[in-house]
């Protein structure tokens, strides 16, 4: 998952423009939207009218950032893809996914069975310290886990693993009290990343938007507070292989359905709050507009946008790393994108 700020506030963006009275099929926000947000000609926009994924990188701010965008048009209803993206167990099919876990209410410990890093990653653990680790941490718990795990004993991978678990319960509570505040910082490297900023920063792109504030934006930065009544929420976490070495992340996901009139059927996002690896902050983004009657003639088009804020992507050599990730991304979302449009016109 990878990702720039502008695509994703642009799509948020368009959230704001056509959730406005008066918007409707003929209305030309959609076009103007892939015109002058994401930079598409009329050839591109036609072939997503015609069920063609169409992804490109946008451009980001800065060389950490990475965002890519992708459409596509599809013969279903919204509500078929609302049900696809919340099916974890199609996501613990998916290629790359090592292990998926969903946290009950309230999350529990044991929801945490598998969340393990592996014996390479603690031993990298073992030679950590604050701006200087191959591990995503905050200083504080790097200098805890050296206090609390005895490295010579047979068992260490069972402690430093058990030591994990206990920490990430205790920042996704400490995240449904207080909100983005609660993530911290990560240190393992000579800078710290200021996890809070740099998601608002994520988020930032485009001047309009605050003036507009819409409700998924906003939730987004101010949870836990004024969640709407339409909006629901799953905390999960994954072992995905990403790059050179398995990475550990805890999501939030954050859904929100329209009513049946609404132009916006249904908004999805995938919000970081931790990776062992890559990934200093992250969102993805998905909303599906209506276009057709969904009973007569059914289909929407599905609109995603992946942002983030990665390490390893500065330099001479990050940016030629940088070059290959992207373009792998960009592919990646393309295929993705025909994949889901294939299976839900299928189903109907």
């Amino acid at each position: 998952m990878f990702r720039s700020a502008k695509g994703a506030v642009a799509v948020l963006a368009f959230i704001a423009a056509v959730a406005q009275p008066g918007f409707s099929q003929s209305n030309p926000d959609l076009q103007k939207f892939f015109q002058e947000n994401i930079g598409l000609g009329e050839d591109q926009i036609a072939a997503i009218r015609s069920g063609q994924a169409v992804t490109k990188a946008l451009p980001p701010r800065t060389p950490a950032e990475v965002l890519i965008f992708g459409a596509v048009y599809i013969h279903s209803t919204p509500e078929t893809y609302f049900q696809f993206a919340r099916n974890f167990d199609r996501l613990r099919r998916v290629p790359g996914f090592l292990a998926l876990g969903v946290f009950t209410v309230p999350p529990q410990i044991s929801d945490l069975k598998g969340f393990e890093f592996d014996s390479d990653d603690i031993q990298d653990l073992k030679n950590c310290e604050p701006g200087n680790c191959r591990i995503q941490m905050p200083a504080t718990s790097i200098e805890e886990l050296h206090r609390s795990i005895n490295w010579s004993d047979p068992d260490v991978d069972e402690q430093v693993n058990q030591h994990l678990q206990k920490r990430v319960l205790e920042l996704l509570l400490a995240y449904q009290r207080e909100g983005n505040e609660a993530l911290g910082a990560y240190n393992d490297k000579r800078d710290p990343t200021e996890v809070p900023e740099q998601f608002a920063y994520l988020l930032s792109y485009h001047n309009a938007l605050p003036e507009r504030e819409p409700d998924f934006y906003h939730y987004l930065l101010a949870y836990p507070h004024g969640k709407p009544a339409n909006y629901e929420e799953t905390f999960f976490w994954t072992k995905v292989k990403f790059g050179l070495k398995p990475t550990l992340r805890i999501e939030h996901m954050v859904t929100m359905r329209g009513r049946p009139a609404d132009p916006v059927a249904c908004a999805i996002a995938k919000k970081q709050l931790y990776s062992s690896h890559y990934f200093r902050t992250a969102v993805d983004l998905s909303i599906c507009v209506r276009e057709g009657d969904d009973l007569k003639q059914p289909g929407f088009f599905l609109i995603q946008a992946l942002g983030s804020e990665q390490a390893g992507l500065t330099g001479f050599k990050g940016s030629m790393v940088r070059e290959i990730a992207v373009g792998r991304a960009v592919s990646n979302l393309q295929k993705a994108l025909a994949t889901i449009r294939n299976t839900l016109e299928g189903n109907l």
